[in-house]
């Protein structure tokens, strides 16, 4: 009889086993980014040239990578880091120069998006190589949610602004933590359904 309802229950995909445990992303998120935007600002200084830029994204970047990949790594390689670096350090440059080093709401938010475009496509290639379904809708989204987290920060931490960190606040990562986790979740649960009718 035991071995009848062992037999009935469905399988663990790869991925489910895998999954990281729910909090981990979040907390990941809310400790990476102050402590990258801290590290980066002390070492590189303020955001005001394409030099302090590519160094002060990759130093932030790859803090953020490797807080990120803590709470993936059951799921992604190591090239998650690498990957959020270099997408930091090019995105933050390309983005900061093209807002001319400006701190208004408009400029950050445009920076962010510009950042998070680089980031989000790097990211996601990392995950279509780990056969995420739907990995193209990370490279859609991180735009939008690094946007959305300059845009919170400027409302609530304006000393994120004024010194002109490299990434926003704790204010702003609570944000991109709630919208990056829900899309995650469901690029795992889409995964895992694929999986199955296979």
């Amino acid at each position: 009889m035991a071995s009848a309802s062992h037999a009935a229950s469905p399988a663990l995909t790869p991925v489910e086993r895998s999954r990281p445990p729910l909090w981990a992303w979040p907390l990941a998120i809310l400790i990476g980014f102050p402590i990258s935007g801290l590290i980066a600002n002390a070492v590189v200084g303020p955001i005001d040239s394409v030099a302090t830029a590519l160094a002060g994204g990759l130093l932030a970047g790859a803090v953020i990578g490797a807080a990120q990949w803590l709470a993936l790594r059951r799921v992604v390689p190591w090239v998650w880091i690498a990957a959020t670096s270099i997408g930091m350090s090019v995105g933050l440059a390309a983005g900061a120069a093209l807002v001319d080093y400006g701190i208004s709401r408009g400029d950050l938010v445009l920076m962010g998006a510009i950042t998070g475009a680089f980031i989000g496509v790097l990211q996601a290639l990392v995950l279509a190589r780990q056969r995420i379904s739907g990995a193209v809708w990370w490279a859609v989204a991180n735009p939008a949610a690094w946007a959305l987290g300059w845009l919170v920060t400027s409302y609530v931490i304006s000393s994120n602004v004024d010194e002109q960190f490299p990434n926003f606040g704790a204010s702003g990562a609570l944000l991109f933590a709630v919208l990056t986790g829900f899309l995650l979740a469901l690029l795992f649960r889409r995964t895992d359904s694929q999986a199955r009718t296979i």
